[in-house]
């Protein structure tokens, strides 16, 4: 258990979650069909990239976060180097607001957490749309948006459970 005694191990709250982000992410992609459409593949790294920065500042977080965003970039099969940016790009935006947001109210961190998930999903709409010959249809990738914003409790859960533990900080 974490408390403001206890230290920080970066195993607990980067290497566990990371491991179960990119578990989670090939769970996810496993092909079942219900009522005829494919389960959605949601980017559940953006959790971590949204909840590290405010948990705590790390040079670890952004390495983690390069890491996994390779795994997504290889696994599926997209330009190698997209998905880590676009990680590392959220990671960076909330290390910038993470005084402001940090010990707000649910709904600001939701709507932060939003704000940038949409932000990356429409940078990867407009991505797939300038590369290929035909625009990419919508509704997958919108799918896809909605399912990884209904992610947004585990990293409410992942701020409230680490937030406190190294004051340091603070």
């Amino acid at each position: 258990m974490s408390g403001p005694s206890a230290p920080l191990r970066p195993w607990v709250w980067l290497g566990i979650p990371a491991l179960m982000a990119m578990a989670a992410t090939l769970v996810a992609a496993i092909p079942l069909r219900f009522l005829g459409l494919r389960l959605p593949e949601p980017v559940i790294p953006m959790v971590l990239a949204f909840a590290w920065p405010i948990i705590r500042p790390s040079l670890l977080g952004p390495f983690a976060l390069l890491l996994v965003g390779l795994f997504l970039d290889l696994f599926w099969n997209g330009p190698l180097g997209f998905w880590a940016f676009a990680l590392l790009s959220v990671y960076s935006i909330t290390f910038l607001i993470r005084n402001l947001i940090a010990g707000q109210a649910v709904r600001v961190l939701f709507a932060c957490y939003g704000g940038l998930s949409l932000a990356v999903f429409l940078i990867a709409y407009l991505r797939l749309a300038i590369r290929s010959d035909a625009p990419p249809d919508l509704v997958p990738i919108t799918i896809n948006a909605i399912c990884t914003l209904a992610l947004f409790p585990i990293a409410h859960h992942l701020i409230e459970r680490f937030e406190d533990a190294d004051i340091r900080f603070r």
